[in-house]
């Protein structure tokens, strides 16, 4: 890996200065520090400039954030080159949907890979010194069901007062299906500040972490089913998943992140069960999910056909 760093350097007897170089680190270590929101890549550094303040067979970390430049060079496997092509393609899509409203308006939002992608505005309209106040209010409501109906994804519905809450109740008694999608919180105004509220306290990543654990949740419990059923139709640990894989029989692959990282066998054989078209799913060491896959030895895999 390549990248722009800085070396701490002693001047004779005077202080450390940081200066600025660049490093060729050949990686040994890897590790997210979530607290800082930083990826910590440690290695040995094998080459640099300027020389004189890089020293060659030294350890170093680089510590990178959202919007860092590196080159990486090695050796791709096909499922790594997929996986990171996937996820090229899912910074454009949606992952979680965002309303903050109040008594006047809503204001809407979409959350992509790339960032928060504000979308239309639903306005009331309407006065309370109208006769048809009432009517008025069940339209705006009306308006922002059709809105989230429109969609398959999550939403959060967030607001300074009642609004949020009366749309909960007209939800409830209108279109009781799209509760389950939602997940109702409170802000201090229904602004793009209301939004920034939300990602400050951290209500916006937990919900999208969510909707990804769910679908890691799903494919685990269609897994669970075929083994309670005895079906012959899904297999765990690394023997009884090679068999499978050999066969050509694997449906969806299971693979938890971090025993592909540690473990050689397991990424050859993710390896193989792609080249034979099978679909791998990645599972997040931090889900509830990825702690019982652990237990049947970090991978498993749902079958086309049974193999014994």
């Amino acid at each position: 890996m390549e990248a722009r760093s800085y070396r701490s350097v002693k001047f004779g007897e005077g202080k450390e200065e940081k200066k600025p170089v660049f490093i060729a680190l050949r990686v040994e270590n890897v590790e997210f520090a979530e607290a800082a929101n930083r990826l910590r890549i440690g290695g040995v550094i094998i080459s640099g400039n300027p020389e004189e303040f890089v020293q060659k067979g030294r350890h170093h970390t680089f510590d990178l954030e959202a919007g860092d430049t590196v080159k990486v060079i090695k050796n791709w496997k096909n499922f790594e080159i997929s996986r990171l092509e996937k996820a090229v393609k899912e910074t454009s899509r949606p992952t979680l949907r965002i309303i903050v409203m109040d008594e006047e308006k809503a204001l809407t939002a979409i959350l992509r890979g790339y960032g928060l992608e504000y979308g239309p505005i639903l306005w009331f309209g309407g006065s309370k010194r109208e006769d048809n106040y009432e009517d008025k209010v069940r339209q705006y409501y009306g308006e922002v069901a059709a809105y989230i109906s429109g969609t398959d994804e999550r939403y959060i519905v967030a607001g300074p007062g009642f609004a949020k809450d009366d749309l909960k109740e007209f939800l409830k008694k209108k279109y009781p299906d799209l509760l389950s999608r939602i997940t109702f919180e409170t802000c201090s105004y229904a602004e793009r500040s209301g939004i920034n509220e939300l990602m400050k306290k951290g209500v916006i990543e937990k919900i999208a972490g969510e909707a990804q654990m769910e679908q890691e949740e799903k494919l685990f419990e269609e897994f669970m089913v075929r083994v309670n059923k005895g079906t012959g139709l899904a297999a765990y640990g690394k023997k009884e998943v090679a068999e499978a894989v050999e066969s050509s029989a694997v449906e969806s692959l299971l693979v938890l992140d971090d025993a592909l990282r540690k473990d050689k066998e397991i990424e050859r054989m993710t390896e193989e069960a792609e080249s034979k078209k099978a679909n791998i799913v990645f599972f997040s060491s931090k889900g509830d999910s990825a702690h019982k896959l652990k237990g049947f030895g970090g991978i498993a895999a749902l079958l086309r056909f049974r193999i014994s």
